[in-house]
């Protein structure tokens, strides 16, 4: 009997052995995945998305610390969306090897966390190799958290395919409520935009509005009275118009034609942050009045207006968005 009891014990020593041989290679192999993966990513940071060739773009360093989006909208089938979801859930392993290799509060492991992506987002900036951007750092801890608590639910006491498919479902679930919040969010900031009145583009950066009259003329039957402004060539030269205006999330207007009673030669170039955005020309097979009613959403730093020929542009304006704090 004795010698049947020391077996047994002899047996399970050598299982607890074996487990625990078995428990380290799995904490190498772990390891190991996760220096591979941490090395993608910070490729993707640094390296990735042509981030080299772009870098001579930058010529200075650009932080955003005001956040100019949401995290994630509902799914859409484009680059923008696949961007920003990406964005959470590269970082969503992070949340699970992590305290699985390494037990941790949660709030140590997100300060931790939220310290190095700081660092490495500075580090984009300071390289020219991307922008300190705080949506990123959002995006990137929002993932952690979610892989934290998948870790909680599946991987936190002995593992099971029951607790697998449970904290699938739990990080699911987690980015469907992201996007819910985001939505309400950016439902909440959005819902009382409202447009602003018209401004002439030549009377943006003065005090008072400037009152000259200005000529009519008729393109293709239409009697055209501009109300705010005419650009023209000035004795056949070509002339180029640049206004700046250091403005964000507007509406643009523009009007571009040649008068019937004149020679149908000239054309139009209207340039944002020094990008084509508009153009007109007597090459075109129609003869046409162009009618530019477009929204930009980023910043508009300044407008080039060049004009040649006898074309004539009138009535460049913008119409700012307000939301319902301003």
């Amino acid at each position: 009997m004795k010698n049947e009891q020391e077996e047994i014990l002899k047996g399970n020593e050598v299982l607890a052995n074996s487990s625990e041989v078995m428990k380290d290679k799995l904490r190498i192999y772990i390891l190991i995945g996760t220096v591979v993966y941490t090395i993608l990513v910070l490729y993707f940071m640094f390296l990735g998305f042509n981030r080299i060739d772009q870098r001579s773009d930058y010529n200075q360093y650009t932080f955003m610390i005001v956040p100019e989006g949401i995290p994630l909208r509902f799914p859409e089938l484009t680059m923008s969306w696949l961007y920003d979801f990406g964005n959470i859930a590269a970082f969503i392993p992070f949340g699970i090897v992590i305290p699985l290799m390494y037990p941790v509060r949660f709030r140590k492991f997100i300060a931790l966390f939220i310290s190095v992506i700081l660092f490495l987002e500075v580090l984009q900036s300071l390289t020219f190799l991307g922008t300190f951007d705080i949506m990123d750092v959002i995006s990137n801890t929002l993932g952690a958290m979610i892989g934290f608590v998948g870790y909680r639910v599946g991987f936190y006491s002995k593992l099971n395919f029951k607790k697998l498919v449970a904290s699938a479902a739990t990080m699911l679930m987690l980015i469907v409520g992201v996007m819910v919040v985001s939505e309400t969010i950016d439902y909440g900031v959005n819902v009382n935009k409202k447009v602003g009145p018209i401004q002439a583009l030549n009377e943006i950066n003065t005090s008072s509005a400037i009152t000259k009259k200005l000529p009519t003329f008729t393109v293709l039957g239409e009697k055209v009275q501009p109300k705010f402004n005419l650009f023209s060539s000035e004795d056949g030269m070509d002339k180029e118009y640049l206004f700046n205006l250091e403005k964000k999330s507007l509406w643009f207007y523009a009007n571009c034609g040649i008068p019937d009673n004149e020679v149908y030669e000239g054309s139009v170039k209207i340039m944002i942050n020094g990008q084509e955005w508009v153009q007109f020309s007597d090459k075109d097979e129609d003869k046409h009045i162009l009618k530019v009613k477009s929204y930009f959403d980023g910043e508009i730093e300044d407008v080039k207006i060049i004009v040649t020929g006898n074309a004539k542009v009138w009535d460049v304006s913008i119409a700012e968005i307000k939301h319902w704090w301003e």
